[in-house]
């Protein structure tokens, strides 16, 4: 089973995204610091500002969410899953476009850290 950590700014309104929007499930949350999110063989740890993965780094470097690095979420069918994140006012970065091996966006999460989604041709 893969495990992922984001950083997110709100962990309460993470849990939310991935478990009302992407169709994650909670199975465990330590307060305000973390939770533990899972969909199929995927683990993911948002760890919010008082997480020890928010502690800035002994060169003075402070971990902070977005980025581009992104974990990727197949999907059945990508317009209907747009439009369901669209209507909950999700931010994406790109529209759907279409490659060899499929279609696929990116959409932020609460926090900005990215979610490709793909369609598999």
């Amino acid at each position: 089973m893969a495990q992922v950590r984001y950083l997110v700014r709100d962990v309460d309104r993470s849990i939310r995204f991935f478990v009302d929007l992407l169709g994650f499930e909670l199975r465990q949350q330590f307060g305000p610091a973390m939770a533990i999110l899972a969909r199929d063989d995927l683990t993911l740890w948002v760890a919010g500002p008082q997480a020890s993965a928010a502690r800035p780094m002994p060169d003075g470097r402070q971990p902070e969410p977005g980025g581009w690095n992104r974990f990727v979420l197949t999907v059945e069918d990508i317009e209907a899953t747009v439009a369901r994140l669209r209507e909950a006012g999700a931010v994406f970065r790109n529209e759907i476009i279409t490659g060899p091996g499929g279609r696929q966006v990116l959409v932020e999460d609460p926090s900005g850290n990215p979610i490709e989604l793909f369609q598999p041709a």
